[in-house]
């Protein structure tokens, strides 16, 4: 236990200088926890008591010390991480590099869907915010758009970004988003979208791709005419093709680019799967699953930070593989 001590005291160091307004119980709270995650590599609230280094010896103590830290509305989500992520975000976007910002929706347990937006950085992602929501289906286009807004608020001025998302994010709604924001972007598509060319021709991505028509210029998609350029190929060994909307003239080695989007995978496994279990956390409340991600997000960034996360190292051959292919394409590559 006096080595979750030692980094506990490292890691409140660190929030007392990035956070020097937040409440020092707060901050000490926040570190004791995520310093045990760590040693634990898991959110179990019974293995995070039984290994929390407190004087109190019943684990039922230690368990309610966890909830309270958990249940406390004065430790705000945004907030805290808001110096983090602004820090990384102002790195990536040094020298012109565009910051390759990717939005996703992961389960969490039976009745919570998470919502994250992320930042790529190296063959993986960093957390930057979410949106915690009781739902079984998609997160919507309201809460999408609050999680990138509070991005924007967080990125250096006239930084260039360009917006990864899957098939349930290649929306006329975010497209525009995008659009107002200055941002680039490279979302896939469902391949029954309507598509109107400029002459005014009505058909659907997927007739497109099957004419060989894989390169679309200034198109406009669905009823609300949202305009972008289309770029789609099929891979061998893939079950179907990408249809990739970009904001850029569509090339093939731009379409390639959306493989950078699985960064936020191998972020998901290490929240979950791969690391820290969050599905076994047994937390029902919404607001206290939203601060237990802070905790992990923040100890992710503190194992990046000093490599104590050997899984940044030992990449999965699949993303070894994306990474090489697409070294050539954005700038941030």
């Amino acid at each position: 236990m006096g080595g979750i001590l030692t980094i506990a005291a490292a890691i409140c160091e660190e929030l007392l200088a990035r956070l020097p307004l937040q409440n020092k119980k707060q901050r000490e709270g926040l570190a004791l926890l995520i310093a045990t995650a760590l040693q634990v590599r898991s959110v179990n609230l019974n293995e995070l008591a039984a290994a929390l280094p407190r004087a109190a010896e019943r684990l039922d103590m230690r368990y309610q010390w966890i909830s309270r830290v958990l249940g406390n509305e004065l430790i705000d989500v945004e907030d805290v991480m808001a110096p983090f992520a602004r820090d990384v975000l102002g790195r990536s976007a040094e020298g012109g590099r565009t910051a390759v910002i990717m939005i996703d929706q992961s389960k969490v347990n039976e009745a919570h869907q998470m919502l994250m937006a992320s930042l790529r950085v190296g063959g993986r992602a960093l957390p930057l915010t979410w949106r915690m929501k009781k739902t079984q289906g998609a997160i919507g286009f309201g809460e999408q758009k609050e999680v990138l807004e509070a991005v924007a608020k967080l990125l250096p001025k006239d930084a260039r970004v360009t917006l990864m998302g899957d098939r349930f994010y290649g929306s006329p709604a975010l497209i525009e988003w995008c659009r107002r924001q200055g941002w680039g972007w490279r979302l896939r598509c469902k391949q029954d979208l309507l598509v109107f060319d400029r002459n005014g021709g009505e058909t659907t991505l997927a007739d497109c791709f099957e004419r060989g028509e894989f390169m679309l210029t200034d198109v406009e998609l669905t009823e609300k005419r949202a305009r972008t350029n289309i770029a789609m190929l099929h891979e061998e060994g893939h079950p179907e093709p990408w249809i990739i909307a970009l904001s850029d003239p569509p090339t093939v080695w731009r379409a390639h680019d959306y493989g950078l989007r699985w960064g936020i995978e191998a972020m998901f496994s290490d929240y979950k799967t791969r690391g820290f279990n969050l599905e076994d956390s047994q937390i029902e409340r919404t607001d206290r699953l939203g601060r237990l991600v802070l905790v992990l997000s923040l100890a992710l960034y503190w194992a990046v930070s000093t490599g104590m996360w050997d899984a940044m190292e030992n990449k999965m051959p699949a993303e070894k593989n994306i990474r090489r292919r697409n070294v050539k394409t954005l700038r941030a590559a």
